[in-house]
């Protein structure tokens, strides 16, 4: 996604299963590879995409834990067939555009879908729900300073730190975006895992971090998020993508088409709350979700 991957580590070890991922899918039961990104959302939705297929008839492998370009790489070589990919990081991170001056979200899903169209690559729907970056601050200091929206940080920004993920600091739609859009800039700004920027803004170390709309821990910290009132954020949209072979596969085609428009922000962040607070895996909240829609037998 959006979330960009860093460590060198990491880096290695995506290599290394893309290298490895020689199994190409094919028509009617073979191996569908299903790719995933490295956070809590990611995870689920992946085994949602593995569980419609295998009801559908076909076997998947699952490929987790890969970066942004690893998994574009990956589904231009058929070395990954399906995965969730978002709206924001394929309009600047994968294809490169340019950042607007104010994000329309329409825009930007017909740019991605035009772009990776040009890669070979089908944006076989939308999911329903965005996970986009945003501001958020200590809810008793919001309430406090009397700060709802992002521009509100105005008078203080100059005294605050901020703790971002490892990429939104430096990327031009991150934060140098917002410093142009809203026209502050932070005390300081400290890249570090997205895991860690709650702990470090409850210790006090932070008076602001950026989490994604969709992270549940907003709550269970009690922080507020900022209303992005001059839409400096771009829109990160969950869409699915296919490589040629499962978009020209009738049958698996139909058989995603059920998550097109189904999961809206609320939901996603439910589930993510059951994978981050509940600790429950990723494949049981998928199967117990798309059951309880009727979408799989039990």
């Amino acid at each position: 996604m959006k979330r960009l991957m860093t460590a060198g580590a990491v880096l290695v070890v995506a290599a290394l299963c893309i290298a490895g991922c020689t199994e190409i899918p094919g028509m009617g039961g073979e191996t569908v590879v299903v790719g995933a990104k490295t956070f809590n959302e990611q995870y689920i939705l992946a085994e949602m995409v593995a569980l419609l297929l295998e009801d559908a008839g076909y076997t998947t492998e699952m490929k987790a834990n890969l970066n942004d370009l690893s998994l574009f790489e990956g589904i231009k070589k058929d070395q990954v067939d399906v995965y969730v990919e978002y709206t924001g990081t394929a309009y600047s991170q994968l294809l490169k555009l340019p950042p607007m001056e104010t994000w329309e979200p329409e825009v930007v899903y017909a740019d991605v879908v035009k772009g990776l169209e040009a890669e070979n690559i089908t944006v076989l729907s939308r999911l329903g729900f965005r996970d986009d970056y945003t501001i958020a601050v200590p809810e008793a200091w919001a309430e406090e300073q009397g700060v709802t929206k992002v521009s509100d940080l105005a008078p203080h920004a100059g005294e605050m730190v901020l703790v971002t993920d490892y990429v939104f600091a430096e990327r031009e739609d991150g934060l140098p975006q917002v410093a142009k859009v809203y026209n502050f800039t932070f005390k300081e700004a400290k890249p570090m895992s997205p895991t860690l920027m709650y702990d470090v803004i409850k210790s006090g170390e932070a008076d602001a971090i950026t989490p994604y709309t969709t992270d549940t821990r907003v709550d269970l910290y009690d922080l507020r998020v900022l209303e992005d009132d001059r839409a400096a954020f771009p829109p990160y949209h969950a869409i699915l993508l296919a490589n040629e072979k499962i978009a020209g596969d009738e049958k698996a085609v139909e058989a995603l088409s059920v998550l097109a428009d189904r999961i809206d922000a609320d939901t996603m962040r439910r589930l993510n709350h059951e994978f981050d607070v509940e600790k429950r895996e990723a494949r049981a909240i998928a199967r117990d979700y798309l059951v309880a829609e009727g979408l799989i037998q039990g």
